[in-house]
C-alpha cells in the first residue's frame, strides 16, 4: 500500500479522530504536579552534595523511575515524528499538540520527585538526559498508520511500566505521582487504540500489515539511552516490565480490543498477516519463559 493511500485512510477516519479527541477532553481530569511533589524535602545540592545513602527507595525502584523519566524526556522526538505525519491533517495536528502538552508534565513531575527526595544521582541523571536526547529517537516507521499502531502499543506499555514502578517504590507520594501519570498514558492509549479500530473498520487489509510490523518487533522508545539493557533487565527482574507482562498486559489486550482474530473480508495477503499476528503471543511467551529460566538459575 502506497504512503499516499495510508494518508487517505487517515483522512477517511477524521470524524472518528475528532470524536476520540472530544471524548478525551471530557474524560481526562487535568492535574498539577506541584501539588504532589514533596517540595518540603528539597535541599541545596551545593551545600549538601548528593550521596546514595540519602536515597529512600530501593535501587530497583530508582532505576525504574529514572528509566521511565529518560523515556519521557525524549518527548520532542516523539512529537516531531508524529507531527511529520500530521502537518496536512488539521484534526490530527490538533491532537498531537494536545497530547504533547499533557505528556510534557510527566518528565517535570518525575524529575521533581527524584531531585527533591534525593532518590537519584543528580549529575548522572543530567548526563544521561543529555546523552539520551543527543542520541535522539525515531521509530523508523514509514506511514501514519504504523505510527498510530506503535503509539497505541507504546502508550499501553508505558502505562503498565509507570504504574508498576510506582508500586515498587513503597512510597506514598511516588505511588500517587506514577498513578496519575499512568492514568494519563491510559487516556492517550484509548485515543490511539480507537483510531486504529476506526481504520480497521475502514480497511483492515491495509492496517494489518502495519500492526504486524509494530508488534512483531516491538521496542520501547528508551532503547537508545545509556545503560538501557542493564536497566531494562533490572526492571524485568523487579516485575516492572518484562516479556511476561508485555504478553499479558499489552499484546493480548490489543489483539482482543482490535478483534484481530475475528476480522473478515480480508485479502489473501492480509489473511496471511492475520495468522502471523496471532502467532506473536506464543513467541512472546517462549521468550518470557526463557528469561524466567535464566533468572531462576542465576538466583539459585
Amino acid at each position: 500500500m502506497a504512503v499516499s493511500e495510508h494518508f487517505e485512510l487517515l483522512e477517511s477516519v477524521s470524524p472518528a479522530i475528532r470524536a476520540l479527541m472530544d471524548d478525551h477532553r471530557q474524560r481526562r481530569e487535568h492535574w498539577y504536579a506541584h501539588e504532589v511533589v514533596p517540595w518540603e524535602k528539597g535541599r541545596n545540592f551545593r551545600e549538601d552534595p548528593w550521596d546514595e545513602s540519602q536515597c529512600t527507595i530501593s535501587p530497583e525502584a530508582r532505576t525504574s523511575l529514572v528509566l521511565n523519566l529518560l523515556t519521557e524526556d525524549n518527548l520532542p522526538y516523539y512529537h516531531a515524528e508524529i507531527e511529520a505525519h500530521s502537518t496536512e491533517h488539521e484534526v490530527l495536528s490538533e491532537w498531537t499538540h494536545l497530547w504533547t502538552a499533557e505528556e510534557g508534565q510527566h518528565a517535570i513531575a518525575i524529575r521533581s520527585y527524584l531531585l527533591t527526595t534525593r532518590n537519584c544521582d543528580p549529575r548522572e541523571l543530567e548526563d544521561d538526559r543529555l546523552a539520551t536526547m543527543e542520541a535522539g529517537f525515531s521509530t523508523g516507521l514509514p506511514n501514519p498508520v504504523a505510527i498510530f499502531a506503535y503509539t497505541a502499543a507504546q502508550e499501553l506499555a508505558t502505562r503498565v511500566s509507570h504504574r508498576n514502578a510506582g508500586k515498587i517504590t513503597d512510597d506514598e507520594v511516588a505511588y500517587e505521582l506514577m498513578t496519575r501519570i499512568a492514568a494519563d498514558e491510559n487516556h492517550h492509549f484509548m485515543f490511539y487504540r480507537g483510531a486504529i479500530s476506526a481504520m480497521l473498520e475502514q480497511n483492515a487489509s491495509a492496517v494489518l500489515p502495519e500492526i504486524y510490523r509494530v508488534l512483531s518487533d516491538f521496542k520501547m522508545p528508551g532503547i537508545g539511552m545509556p545503560k538501557y539493557l542493564r536497566r531494562a533487565v533490572e526492571m524485568a527482574k523487579a516485575g516492572v516490565y518484562n516479556m511476561r507482562i508485555h504478553h499479558d498486559r499489552v499484546l493480548q489486550p490489543l489483539l482482543r480490543d482490535w478483534k484481530i482474530e475475528s476480522l473478515t473480508g480480508l485479502t489473501t495477503a492480509a489473511q496471511e498477516i492475520q495468522e502471523k499476528i496471532m502467532e506473536i503471543p506464543a513467541v512472546t511467551v517462549r521468550q518470557a519463559e526463557a528469561f524466567e529460566r535464566r533468572y531462576k538459575l542465576a538466583t539459585g
